[in-house]
């Protein structure tokens, strides 16, 4: 690895050690073993590497259960792979070191340049959403996609991750995600 991808590691390391505020360079640069000046020259500043750390680590989470694998349940756009999906993505939230709760601080930061590097990140997170849940590749789910439905589900698992951070013991499973949802199906049936 070079010093660009050790920074990155390093700065994964640091981010769910010490969280976003609490990290400095000096930090990145002893957990990564490089030095001061190639966050510079490699990222442009120690927010700008934390940003793509930050992204990089909830990617990472993503990728630990594949909607196309043959572990997935349920028919794509089911309610039997919305609770899968969900599922797997509360279990991921009990995790020590959860990488959902370093969001509940990233939200809240007043960063320009991390806002605007992990606002781009939206669309992609939704789009990745939408393929997991509907079972088509990330490359098929268009851009009007990713914005309706992809911000959709992005905004309930913003909420998830608010109600994770501030009470675990009483935070939706995927079994009452469902549950909700299929009661919001059957009322919009009944109208």
């Amino acid at each position: 690895m070079g010093h660009r991808e050790d920074l990155l590691e390093g700065a994964k390391r640091c981010l769910l050690q010490k969280g976003f505020a609490r990290t400095t360079a000096r930090d990145i640069v002893k957990e990564s073993g490089t030095n001061l000046a190639s966050i510079g020259y490699h990222y442009g500043s120690k927010d700008a590497l934390l940003a793509q750390a930050y992204v990089a680590l909830v990617e990472n989470v993503s990728d630990d259960f594949d909607g196309d694998g043959p572990q997935a349940e349920g028919v794509p756009g089911s309610l039997e792979r919305f609770r899968w999906v969900w599922s797997n993505i509360v279990a991921t939230m009990r995790e020590p070191g959860s990488v959902w709760r370093l969001s509940m601080e990233v939200m809240t930061l007043e960063l320009p340049e991390v806002r605007e590097h992990l606002a781009r990140a939206q669309r992609e997170g939704g789009r990745g959403l939408v393929a997991l849940l509907m079972g088509v590749p990330e490359e098929e789910v268009s851009d009007e996609r990713a914005d309706t439905l992809g911000r959709f589900y992005l905004t309930l698992m913003t909420g998830l991750i608010a109600q994770w951070s501030f009470d675990p013991k009483t935070a939706p499973d995927g079994d009452a995600l469902t549950e909700g949802l299929r009661q919001i199906i059957e009322a919009a049936a009944k109208s």
